[in-house]
């Protein structure tokens, strides 16, 4: 969708103008990985119009692979305003204008399996099931068990007000249950199933390989399960200290940093940090969308002892820490890498 973010804080009534940008949590991902080095596609659906040639242009200008993208004569692109508060907060407000959209008109018809087979990895989100009713049956045809289909990323990314009629809670359990990897906020778990901790989460979704309960700003929670271990250890990375400058897109952020990490055969823990890391790159910046921290210097800081980790402290500019001195222990004697005062890495 284009999004059009508001040129200061207030009610969406008392604001007096707009910036326009890329909205989705889809391509949120897909232009992160793509700023990570790898090969991403978005598969979609825009209208035939401006705004449809905006946001192909804007994604392809972020080294994502668009040809993919389909252009419907018949309807526009959907696009969405809203104020800078976080979406957690009351006065956060958030107005779409995407009923009878391109998008919502997707379906198995208009966006084949045939579109992804080749990926590594498939990443879908909730949002997707809530346009239509044709959306719902694409999302249940792409997470359909079959032989060599791409590994699946499912971020349910419940998002209340476009749900009716109480289908949420079924739908998008049923959706994370077919995925093999699966992102969801202890937040919308307790909202979406009534499920009050990470333990409960795993244990209504015993089929995924991964699940990954995040704990907003304390951190995340996850468990992998393997071979004859389906139950799993659960391993716990708790998020670094953050400057937050907005925190819109920090969550796609995150699934963009385990997914990267995913596609380099990092294991769970690497995984867990490499997106809280991309998740401070987003809240660190005013936009849904940030270029992602230097491979090197993710993977120094990933690196930390769980000591020099629990003090890192990252502010606005820190993606463009030196490379040759990206972490510092404040005043500690201890150097680089160590325990001391707060690990934290300069702005420029």
């Amino acid at each position: 969708m284009v999004t059009f973010l508001p040129s200061r804080p207030g009610r969406l009534a008392d604001v007096p103008s707009f910036t326009r940008a890329i909205g989705g949590a889809e391509t949120n991902v897909a232009c992160a990985l793509a700023a990570a080095g790898h090969r991403a596609k978005w598969v979609g659906r825009v209208g035939r119009d401006g705004f449809g040639d905006h946001l192909v242009e804007v994604v392809g200008g972020h080294g994502v692979d668009v040809t993919a993208v389909g252009r419907d004569p018949h309807r526009p692109t959907g696009i969405y305003f809203r104020t800078d508060e976080d979406r957690a907060a009351d006065a956060h407000e958030v107005v779409y204008y995407r009923a009878g959209s391109a998008a919502s008109a997707m379906s198995p018809a208009t966006v084949p399996y045939e579109s992804v087979a080749g990926a590594r990895i498939l990443h879908l989100t909730g949002i997707t099931a809530a346009l239509s009713g044709d959306c719902l049956a694409l999302l249940r045809e792409l997470t359909a068990p079959r032989p060599g289909r791409p590994l699946v990323s499912f971020d349910v990314n419940h998002r209340p007000a476009l749900w009716r009629d109480g289908d949420a809670p079924g739908v998008l359990l049923g959706l994370a249950r077919r995925a093999d990897v699966v992102f969801v906020g202890a937040d919308e778990a307790e909202r979406l199933w009534g499920l009050g901790d990470a333990r409960a989460v795993f244990e209504a979704l015993p089929e995924p390989g991964t699940v990954v309960v995040k704990l907003g700003g304390t951190g995340a929670v996850a468990v992998e399960r393997g071979g004859a271990d389906r139950e799993g250890t659960a391993t716990s990375v708790p998020a670094p200290r953050v400057d937050v400058v907005s925190p819109i897109g920090a969550g796609d952020a995150f699934a963009a940093g385990f997914l990267s990490a995913t596609l380099r055969g990092l294991g769970l823990r690497g995984r867990l940090r490499h997106g809280h890391l991309t998740a401070a790159a987003a809240l660190t910046v005013p936009g849904d969308l940030a270029v992602p921290p230097r491979r090197d210097l993710a993977d120094r800081l990933a690196a930390l002892d769980d000591a020099a980790w629990g003090t890192l402290h990252l502010g606005p500019g820190w993606t463009e820490a030196d490379e040759k001195d990206p972490g510092r222990t404040g005043d500690g004697p201890e150097g680089p890498g160590r325990a001391g005062d707060d690990q934290e890495v300069r702005t420029p």
